[in-house]
């Protein structure tokens, strides 16, 4: 989101949202279980707390919705195998 060409813009990171939706859909992926978060990995925009730089995302920072994630169900009633 950092990027000159890109400057924290909204239409850009809708771009791109809706180009990996049609990809993850592509590949199983249910879109009511997807987020999708502007960050800026540099700068480190949106990832702890809310970024200035981009006023018009209204959503969980990265933090949050890692936070939120539930661990997946392990089988526990089935035999434990390890790879020798």
């Amino acid at each position: 989101m950092d990027s000159k060409t890109v400057n924290y813009g909204e239409e850009r990171f809708l771009e791109i949202a809706k180009e990996v939706l049609g990809y993850l859909e592509s590949i199983g992926y249910k879109k009511k279980k997807l987020n999708f978060i502007p960050i800026s990995g540099w700068h480190g925009d949106n990832m702890v707390e809310k970024s200035e730089n981009m006023g018009w995302y209204k959503g969980k920072t990265l933090y949050q919705a890692l936070d939120k994630l539930k661990p997946p169900k392990r089988p526990m009633e089935k035999p434990l195998r390890l790879p020798l």
